[in-house]
């Protein structure tokens, strides 16, 4: 009896009318904005991180160290589901933009100021001396900086930088907010026209934890591999 009931909803959320087909197409779209947030987030983060570094050690351009400040305090101040929805029914809302598009952006928003402060720290605990061996070397700030500086500072926040991206990866659950389908808002439909919320709602937890279990497996391959490069050198 017992086996039959599970087979019964296993069937009305997956097999019935091709359900299984919203899970894959929500999937989809939460590996989409998912990834292309976080090139946008890197992007925003690696720039403002940089700008931030010159202009506390110049103390030059300070409206604009201002203004990134304003930046990071409110991104990192308001609650994601909000600047969500004043991105969708305010800023773009006379634009008639995709929701996924807003989604992408305003996550893409969002992470870039945690990378930054990341990126900031990772920059910071680089050895002052090796700005000054760069720039004796005939160096200019910018290639030191491109050359010497991140590359040793990326290493260092590899593991900041992937738990950000998980974090991201969760936090694109609540586009469903802006009818954005995704896979935890492809769960809650099908919850609701089957009133069965066990496998639509487990499905999704277990397909997003599976996701977060191989992005960690491969975050901690390569740091095995950076420090392995290390101990080589060093040898």
């Amino acid at each position: 009896m017992l086996w039959s009931e599970i087979e019964g909803q296993f069937h009305s959320t997956f097999i019935k009318d091709d359900r299984y087909l919203q899970f894959i197409k929500g999937f989809e779209v939460t590996l989409l904005i998912a990834f292309c947030a976080a090139v946008i987030g890197i992007a925003i983060g690696v720039l403002v991180a940089i700008i931030k570094v010159y202009c506390d050690q110049t103390k030059r351009f300070k409206v604009l160290n201002i203004f990134l400040n304003a930046y990071l305090t409110v991104t990192r101040g308001t609650p994601i589901v909000t600047q969500l929805l004043i991105m969708y029914y305010i800023i773009f809302a006379s634009l008639n933009f995709n929701p996924v598009l807003v989604s992408i952006i305003t996550f893409g928003v969002n992470s870039g100021a945690y990378v930054a402060e990341i990126v900031r720290a990772g920059i910071m605990a680089v050895d002052v001396g090796q700005m000054e061996a760069g720039r004796s070397l005939g160096l200019s700030a910018a290639k030191t900086m491109r050359i010497i500086i991140l590359p040793q500072a990326v290493k260092n926040i590899l593991p900041a930088l992937g738990n950000e991206f998980i974090s991201l990866l969760k936090e694109t659950s609540v586009v469903g907010y802006v009818s954005v389908i995704d896979l935890t808002r492809a769960g809650n439909l099908v919850r609701s026209k089957t009133y069965q919320p066990f496998f639509s709602l487990i499905s999704a937890a277990v397909v997003y934890l599976l996701i977060v279990t191989l992005f960690t497996g491969i975050l901690k391959r390569v740091e095995r591999r950076l420090r392995k490069s290390d101990r080589n050198k060093e040898s």
